[in-house]
């Protein structure tokens, strides 16, 4: 077995526990151009740095998914990959925002099966731009009933003015947790910074450490909420302000 997936212990050895990350992007038509064509080179381009987090937590397993929601929803990653194996694939925007339905889905892999019960809090990040066009109430309190559902490290980006910031505060349950993004700069900045930020603090820095059986039973949001990334206004008049 390779090196990041056992590990030698006194009294033992040690595999590691599946981390599940899952991108969860409206791809509504209001996404369509810039808006989506930054979040597409944005999360492409923060998947070695993801790697890169992952090996420096080696008692973690990173998997990784994307969902996308429109006129409807679904999973671009079938079954969760490891973030090493994963690769992006261009998402296309059109249609209108069911994010309820988006929940559905998410609800449906936060049960055990298919989750293990060895696995860590998820992290789930959500990139929106407007307001849910369907029942988005009833998913969103179905999933936050689910033990995983609870514990779930939640982030949400607000693209642009329109977003409904009150509804990304209830997935979130933390106003700071709801980052928002008003010029593609700021987008990027805060793609790159959920992606490796959230995957961290959400595993365990060692096997035997306090953390872990404080993380298992409790909110895994554990970073200093200092770190987290506003939205400035951009000096580039190429920059457009969404």
């Amino acid at each position: 077995m390779s090196e990041n997936k056992e590990f030698k212990r006194p009294g033992g050895e040690l595999s590691n526990r599946p981390l599940h990350f899952i991108w969860m992007v409206d791809c509504s038509g209001s996404m369509h151009g810039e808006k989506i064509g930054k979040v597409n080179h944005a999360i492409q381009s923060t998947i070695p740095e993801m790697a890169d987090a992952a090996r420096n937590n080696p008692y973690a397993e990173l998997l990784i998914r994307t969902l996308k929601f429109s006129s409807g929803a679904e999973w671009v990653t079938p079954k969760p990959v490891n973030v090493e194996d994963f690769g992006w694939i261009d998402l296309q925007a059109g249609g209108v925002t069911d994010m309820g339905n988006a929940f559905d889905l998410i609800s449906a892999q936060l049960t055990i099966p298919p989750m293990s019960d060895r696995a860590l809090p998820p992290v789930l990040v959500l990139i929106s731009d407007g307001q849910p066009t369907d029942d988005y109430k009833t998913a969103l309190d179905k999933l936050m009933t689910l033990p995983w559902g609870k514990k779930s490290v939640r982030i949400a980006i607000s693209i642009g003015q329109d977003a409904d910031v009150s509804i990304l505060n209830e997935f979130t349950g933390n106003r700071d947790l709801v980052l928002q993004a008003n010029n593609s700069t700021d987008l990027v900045k805060m793609i790159k910074w959920a992606s490796t930020a959230a995957a961290v603090v959400s595993a365990p820095a060692s096997p035997d450490s306090a953390a872990v059986s404080q993380r298992d039973n409790s909110n895994p949001m554990m970073f200093d909420i200092n770190n987290i990334p506003v939205s400035e206004e951009s000096d580039d008049s190429d920059d457009n302000v969404w």
